[in-house]
């Protein structure tokens, strides 16, 4: 899709999401970053932010997180789409919980990030079925 095509689509969209859009891309790009240059026990706790009042809904943040992560110019893996949720959902007043887990494939060790609102996965809960979790970080 063309920049001309998302920056129509974007105008479009009413303010709140696309304030939603906005901020996903850019918290996206910062724990991208922050990801690749600190240690993981300091980026781990990006998400890790007080319990606010916004109004966002479950469902928004999830649009939003996938809308931008299609669409960056690099990928973004489970642990990225995971931080940003869990961000966006405890400062909107979700005690939204980060899950890290790991599994043994053959040889290879695999790890991975799921998010969960009073038990309930919200996002990466499909591949979560089959990892045994490690860490659980509010």
């Amino acid at each position: 899709m063309l920049i001309a095509d998302l920056l129509i689509r974007l105008s479009r969209l009413e303010s709140s999401r696309r304030r939603l859009l906005l901020r996903s891309t850019r918290l996206l790009t910062m724990v991208s970053a922050t990801l690749a240059l600190l240690p993981f026990k300091y980026a781990i706790h990006l998400g890790s932010v007080p319990l606010g009042e916004e109004r966002i809904s479950i469902d928004d943040c999830l649009w939003a997180i996938e809308s931008v992560s299609r669409r960056l110019p690099w990928p973004t893996a489970c642990i990225e789409k995971g931080l940003v949720m869990q961000r966006l959902l405890r400062s909107a007043g979700f005690n939204a919980l980060l899950h890290y887990g790991a599994r043994q494939e053959a040889s290879k060790l695999e790890s991975h990030v799921w998010v969960t609102v009073d038990g309930q996965a919200v996002i990466g809960g499909e591949e979560a079925k089959s990892f045994a979790a490690i860490a659980i970080y509010p």
